[in-house]
């Protein structure tokens, strides 16, 4: 598969995987439509998971600017459509109109749709006329009063207040984002990874929450304060590692290690490599060429695995098709659109290395394949 395959191919599946979503909401019919029987004690929840998190993963994408044709109009569509769906979540009178008052998990979704704004500041925060974006900062704020434990729970609260920023809500709470930034700070653990909380805990929360939103935050707010702007070199710096780890982590078939909870999550283990795709800060050793032949392996060989999405082009729970029973009590069909984040890169024009370089061989191919790699490329410092 060549590089303009490859785009192809990324842009079909993420679109694939979130037209369920997008039409059903922007119809304000997503929670007659959405499947809430798996977990169905959670269902409540599900549709502000499905909508924030698929939202999340896209926001590059519809951010971007110099496309040209096709592809470009096809943007411009789908920027149209998520923000009837902003206004279909925050809309009081709407049908679909989301709960982001209960304590616990709105907050965490709440996060996931801010991160969308911070991600799409233009196109999606600055299209929203003055009624949406006041039902979306009343929204937003309705979040505050879970309040987040030691944990990547602290960062749900700093995006959440990130995204008021970016709206212009002069109220956003500065103490919320301080506190976040400081406390991992303290939790980081050494190679790349933080503590969730000051504990370590061996799974792909890194790249699910903690770095990519990490990264974004103090990037967000670094103008505002020395502090941050003195930190923000080693958090990148930390990020950088880490997506290297992550490059480490594909084996040769594609396959990847399954290791701690929300493993359903199925590709969005790989935000934080796409992230660094995204705003170039992968190390100088790791081409972009090859992250995304090894990103694209690790697509390819989950979603052709036969029920993965159900007759009507849902998410079902899984890895490699229908496994339910991979699935903690907390998450629900909504919970699985956190694979989208994975598609960060179509952020980037279709000129950017990492869609124009020529094909690679990742680092477990090369070495799987008798190469000799040199030891900066395949071990952990």
């Amino acid at each position: 598969m060549n590089s303009t395959k490859h785009r192809k191919y990324w842009l079909d599946t993420m679109l694939q995987i979130g037209n369920p979503v997008l039409d059903a909401l922007s119809q304000r019919k997503l929670k007659e439509r959405l499947p809430t029987e798996f977990h169905s004690d959670r269902s409540k929840f599900a549709h502000l998971e499905a909508f924030a998190r698929l939202a999340c993963g896209m926001a590059p994408w519809l951010e971007l600017e110099g496309l040209e044709g096709e592809e470009d109009e096809l943007r411009t569509r789908y920027v149209i459509l998520m923000l009837e769906c902003i206004d279909a979540a925050v809309d009081p009178s709407s049908p679909d109109y989301m709960d982001f008052k209960s304590e616990g998990q709105p907050l965490v979704d709440a996060a996931f749709l801010a991160h969308a704004l911070v991600r799409a500041p233009k196109q999606l925060a600055g299209r929203l006329n003055e009624r949406v974006k006041g039902n979306l900062i009343t929204a937003l704020k309705r979040t505050r009063r879970t309040a987040p434990s030691g944990s990547n729970w602290l960062l749900f609260s700093a995006m959440v207040e990130a995204a008021l920023y970016i709206l212009g809500d002069s109220e956003y709470d500065r103490m919320r984002v301080g506190y976040a930034i400081h406390m991992f700070m303290d939790w980081y653990k050494g190679d790349g990874i933080y503590g969730d909380g000051k504990d370590f805990h061996w799974d792909h929360y890194n790249s699910f929450v903690i770095q990519p939103m990490l990264v974004d935050v103090v990037t967000l707010f670094e103008q505002d304060s020395e502090q941050y702007s003195a930190l923000r070199p080693l958090i990148l710096e930390r990020a950088q590692r880490y997506a290297t780890v992550l490059e480490r982590m594909i084996a040769p078939d594609g396959t990847y290690p399954f290791i701690g909870r929300s493993i359903v999550y199925r590709f969005g283990a790989f935000q934080l490599l796409s992230q660094a795709v995204l705003q170039h800060f992968l190390e100088d050793a790791l081409s972009p060429a090859q992250v995304r032949c090894a990103l694209t392996a690790v697509i390819t060989r989950t979603m052709g695995f036969p029920g993965t999405l159900d007759e009507d082009g849902w998410l079902r729970p899984g890895v490699y098709g229908y496994q339910p029973e991979l699935a903690e009590s907390y998450i629900n069909t909504g919970s699985l659109y956190l694979c989208a984040s994975v598609f960060l890169p179509l952020g980037l024009l279709p000129s950017d290395p990492f869609w124009a370089g020529t094909e690679l061989k990742w680092t477990a191919q090369r070495i799987a394949a008798g190469e000799d790699v040199m030891r900066d490329h395949a071990l952990s410092r």
